[in-house]
């Protein structure tokens, strides 16, 4: 059948399976808006109140459901609006296709009004991206980019669209999907390799990354863990990968890790990492990582193959397809005495938030009690700084895609976004946006979002009135010379909230933290927090700048 390309591009979202889309009109995406209108009864549309909150919810739509996220913006500034949010995907690996208009071929390449080149702008932070010219490619292109945004190690893709082939009439046909590029499985020696490594091993430590989510090997990870019998410990990325009430889990790895996981890489004779890519954050000082033991590598992603530490194995693959390789071939093993050392560290070693003063406010006990009365099952996003390694340590993430942050970017003004985002995929499960008050002046136009659309995301603020980690090292390696990290603003979070109409409430007082709580979470409408600590409370522990992430800080 004939349609026009707005019409096809409606038609392909249709295909693969898209019901929401979030975004903003302007005059280069018309059609595909009035398309929009016409499918309005298939396709959900949100409009949010900034572009950037569009690839934002997008992304948190994606991370939390494991669907492709799906962004639209006009071109120029709106398109370059995306950006941040398609390089937080990107870094993140995150499957997202962001659909941008551009000015009528004609007019290209002639610094038109609203003229962009944003393929060009987005070719580093995309796994590929496309100008459309051609009517007749847009369903292929589009095609395309679903399955490149899926196959491998997932990522964003990019389709600029002319608004001259948006208007443009082709003939349809209804495909579906293409099949996802699988990546290919490691030679059988590699697993005989692995199998021999294990088997030598009295203290192997499994060490997991977001790959694990993104590949949903949650299932295989756990059998696997018990089939070695060996301690978990994940990154940022991956909590809720691993089960954190099961005795195995002994909390994260890296700069604001557990003293537990530094003292088990510290004791190991073997290092499995599954699905990472052994970041900065995690691994401190790579001159100081892991240099006593052999380390096994699985990655579906060959570029992380020794790029920040050098391993000794590299299992190359989905880590779902190669867990359960390996549990098909590994003998059941039993290590209770390395089992029983790390079980006592957790008792020595625990995360203990100290109040500054009788009935003061802690991070620490506000998410226990978040935890405690949303049965470990509410999805945490965060934006980034202090909070977001609080919500870390101190939520018990039972599950995967429960803990949406970006731990790769480090975006600020990522969270109250992808909250909306996570809450559209997830109507039925309660979404808490963790905030810090900096992050919170970067987005808190997405209020009005909530508000429109009735979203019943909570945006919970740890309102400490300083951008609380940068001013932590400052006080740790400046001098307590805290140059533009005192905030002092005047806002009134509260009454900002009610100007987008939005439910406001405060904690002040320990007390408060239950019964503020509870009413927030008794509600199915947006609602603000104000959570107010002290400005000196801190990350820990903490391992400085160079320093070994096997000897972290425990107190300062």
């Amino acid at each position: 059948m004939q349609l026009t390309g707005a019409q096809i591009v409606m038609e392909c979202l249709l295909e693969q399976g898209v019901d929401t889309v979030f975004g903003y009109p302007g005059g280069s995406v018309l059609n595909i808006y009035d398309a929009l209108y016409e499918y309005r009864d298939r396709i959900n549309h949100i409009r949010t109140a900034h572009e950037q909150g569009a690839a934002h919810a997008a992304d948190g739509y994606a991370r939390s459901s494991g669907k492709t996220g799906v962004c639209i913006a006009t071109s120029g500034p709106c398109a370059t609006n995306l950006v941040t949010g398609i390089a937080t995907a990107y870094m993140g690996s995150v499957p997202m296709v962001a659909i941008t208009g551009n000015v009528s071929c004609g007019l290209l390449g002639l610094d038109s009004f609203q003229e962009v080149d944003i393929t060009g702008i987005t070719m580093p932070i995309t796994k590929h991206n496309f100008l459309v010219k051609n009517v007749e490619n847009l369903a292929d292109t589009l095609r395309r980019a679903f399955r490149i945004a899926n196959s491998g190690r997932k990522g964003p893709v990019l389709v600029d669209i002319p608004k001259d082939v948006t208007a443009k009439k082709y003939e349809y046909a209804k495909h579906e999907p293409l099949p996802l590029t699988e990546p290919k499985f490691p030679y059988p020696e590699r697993f005989e390799q692995a199998l021999e490594m294990i088997a030598n091993s009295s203290r192997p430590f499994i060490y997991t990354g977001g790959g694990v989510i993104s590949s949903d090997a949650g299932p295989e990870l756990k059998a696997f863990a018990d089939r070695i019998d060996a301690p978990v410990s994940s990154s940022l990325m991956c909590q809720g990968g691993f089960d954190q009430a099961d005795s195995r889990y002994i909390g994260m790895l890296g700069m604001h890790g557990t003293k537990t996981s530094a003292l088990a890489i510290q004791n190991c004779d073997l290092l499995i990492a599954v699905g990472t890519r052994f970041s900065d954050r995690v691994l401190c000082n790579a001159n100081l990582f892991a240099k006593h033991c052999p380390i096994i590598q699985i990655d579906i992603d060959s570029a992380e193959f020794n790029k920040n530490i050098d391993v000794d194995l590299k299992l190359k693959g989905d880590a779902k397809r190669i867990l359960a390789r390996l549990n098909e071939l590994l003998p059941q093993s039993s290590r209770p005495e390395w089992m029983d050392m790390a079980a006592d560290w957790k008792k020595s070693y625990p995360l203990v938030q100290e109040a500054p003063s009788p009935g003061a406010v802690t991070p620490q006990e506000v998410l226990k009690t978040l935890n405690r009365l949303t049965g470990s099952d509410a999805i945490i996003v965060t934006e980034v700084g202090q909070h977001q390694m609080w919500a870390a340590q101190y939520y018990e993430f039972r599950r995967p895609r429960q803990f949406i942050s970006s731990g790769g970017l480090g975006t600020m003004g990522f969270g109250l976004g992808a909250a909306l985002g996570a809450q559209v995929a997830n109507p039925d499960r309660r979404v808490i946006n963790v905030a810090g008050d900096g992050s919170f002046h970067m987005n808190c136009n997405e209020l009005s979002t909530l508000a429109q659309y009735n979203i019943p995301v909570i945006e919970l603020i740890f309102n400490n009135t300083v951008l609380g980690m940068v001013r932590q090292w400052q006080k740790l390696f400046y001098d307590n010379r805290f140059s533009q990290t005192d905030l002092d603003h005047n806002t009134d979070f509260e009454m900002l909230a009610r100007a987008f109409g939005v439910k406001a409430f405060h904690i002040a007082e320990s007390d408060e933290i239950e019964p503020v709580l509870k009413q927030a979470l008794a509600l199915r409408e947006p609602v603000l927090i104000d959570c107010r600590i002290d400005r000196d409370m801190n990350v820990l522990p903490m391992v400085p700048a160079g320093g070994s992430v096997e000897d972290p800080i425990l107190e300062m």
